[in-house]
């Protein structure tokens, strides 16, 4: 079974509705974290051991545990259907992130992270050629994964054009585009496609998206962190939609 680290992970976990056999506390841990902890673990009846620090070493050698692991069930993935009920559920437009292959753990779990708190509603990756969700992922998504829908691709052009037959636009991020992300409107049915760090998306995958859009720089250097450029497309996008829904409503308070 997989082992994840970290308070916030665990709590997460805890809170979710994934399976927690077991919850690992360093002795001596304290704080409303680990308060927390036990009572949620004793709750969904997951056993909860107290190890000393040499035991805790053996359990696992990262150095960010904060003195806490636990147990959890073999991740279930999703499909596309499951994320699309969710946007239906919210009564909101589709908004889905594509990852194309990307190869640093930590990366994808900040973007998970970022992709959760800005109201995606699924997160699409291939099985192929991406970096495998592991503790670090979990770790780095600070437990937002566990509240995130996360579906697995074996083709992402085919993926691409059952999306789009349903109804949603690709948009892919690419230095080389003409639009600017702020000129954009994305207040559509919408699929937001990564690239791998350092390469952007593939060819293919560049010439089936419907529209590519960047993000300018004024710098010297010519390019983002994959995460960071994800969390200023991702806010943008929550900042139109925002708008939008404002709008909406205040029209709807006038016409009353």
């Amino acid at each position: 079974m997989p082992l994840i680290v970290g308070r916030q992970p665990v709590l997460e976990a805890l809170k979710s509705k994934n399976f927690v056999e077991k919850v690992y506390i360093l002795f001596g841990a304290k704080g409303n974290h680990i308060s927390q902890i036990k009572f949620l673990a004793r709750k969904r009846k997951a056993k909860v051991v107290i190890l000393s620090k040499q035991k805790f070493r053996e359990l696992t050698p990262s150095t960010a545990t904060q003195g806490v692991a636990a147990l959890v069930g073999e991740r279930e993935y999703n499909d596309i259907d499951d994320i699309l009920k969710v946007a239906e559920e919210r009564n909101e437009k589709p908004f889905i992130l594509l990852l194309e292959n990307i190869q640093d753990p930590r990366n994808l779990g900040a973007l998970i992270r970022t992709a959760e708190c800005m109201g995606v509603h699924g997160i699409i990756l291939p099985k192929d050629r991406s970096a495998n969700i592991n503790q670090d992922t979990v770790k780095a998504s600070a437990g937002a994964i566990e509240h995130m829908k996360i579906a697995k691709i074996t083709n992402v052009s085919q993926t691409i054009d059952e999306l789009k037959e349903r109804g949603l636009w690709v948009v892919g991020t690419s230095s080389k585009a003409d639009r600017v992300i702020t000129d954009f409107d994305f207040n559509i049915p919408l699929v937001l496609v990564f690239g791998q760090e350092g390469q952007g998306m593939r060819r293919l995958t560049e010439e089936k998206c419907d529209f590519l859009v960047k993000i300018p720089l004024f710098g010297k250097v010519e390019s983002l962190n994959v995460s960071v450029a994800c969390g200023m497309f991702l806010y943008e996008i929550r900042r139109q939609k925002s708008m939008t829904q404002k709008a909406e409503a205040e029209k709807v308070k006038t016409e009353e």
